[in-house]
């Protein structure tokens, strides 16, 4: 029963949820940048999301919302 078990398991993963990453493995033999296609995404979002989240900081700098004193909280006084 345990082997039949383990078995689907590893029909399951190596059969169905790793067919993409064959298909990578494939394709880096004949581009890198295609390969990495889905790190050069992850990447731009990142950055896309660290700018927006500067200018968000800087905006509540410049209107002054963003409260720099040590005792804003009770337990700090």
């Amino acid at each position: 029963m345990w082997k039949s078990i383990f078995e689907g398991i590893q029909t399951l993963f190596v059969d169905f949820l790793f067919l993409p990453l064959d298909f990578l493995r494939k394709l880096e033999l004949t581009t890198w940048f295609g390969a990495n296609a889905i790190n050069w995404v992850f990447m731009f979002i990142c950055i896309a999301y660290l700018v927006h989240v500067h200018k968000e900081i800087l905006r509540y700098k410049k209107s002054g919302e963003d409260d720099q004193d040590t005792t804003a909280h009770s337990f700090l006084k």
